[in-house]
């Protein structure tokens, strides 16, 4: 294939559009390494694409980055404090200091009203899930009988007031 049949071919601008494939990739590095057109051709191709960008950009309205600012302000409460200077420890042997339970963790506030389980739990929701399951079936199952039952006791003492009565 001669080079400019390449640069004709389209693979240069799947490549700058970043849809190429990996075997496409490949093989423009291959031939841009091998032939100094292909090279060229690629950069011209790179710089036409981003003058393009360029010229088509549409610049946002004033005061959007100011709008944007005070929205994450909004979202994100700040607390002025000073920031804390932690000391590096050369030694790792060394003990620590002794500190307070309330030193060793660290207060995050969260909006989220997710909770957040180990993995193993989800094998405990599932039991409870089929365990009701089944429970459900069977007081269906009971109360179905109990309705059966209770009409048969209606039919026996039915009868047993027609034998009385004759």
């Amino acid at each position: 294939m001669k080079t400019q049949e390449y640069i004709e071919s389209g693979i240069l601008e799947t490549f700058v559009l970043g849809v190429a494939t990996e075997q496409e990739v490949k093989e423009l590095l291959y031939m841009k390494a091998k032939y100094p057109e292909v090279n060229e051709a690629l950069q011209q191709l790179e710089n036409d694409m981003e003058k393009l960008a360029r010229d088509l950009a549409v610049e946002p309205p004033s005061g959007t980055w100011y709008k944007i600012a005070q929205e994450i302000n909004a979202v994100i409460p700040h607390q002025e404090t000073a920031p804390q200077v932690f000391n590096r420890r050369d030694n790792y042997k060394q003990p620590e200091k002794e500190t307070s339970k309330a030193d060793q963790y660290i207060v995050v506030e969260g909006e989220s009203s997710h909770m957040r389980l180990h993995k193993s739990w989800r094998w405990v929701f599932a039991a409870v899930f089929i365990l009701g399951k089944i429970f459900l079936a069977f007081a269906i199952y009971f109360y179905l009988e109990n309705k059966h039952t209770q009409e048969q006791i209606q039919e026996l003492k039915t009868e047993i007031r027609l034998l009385k009565s004759k």
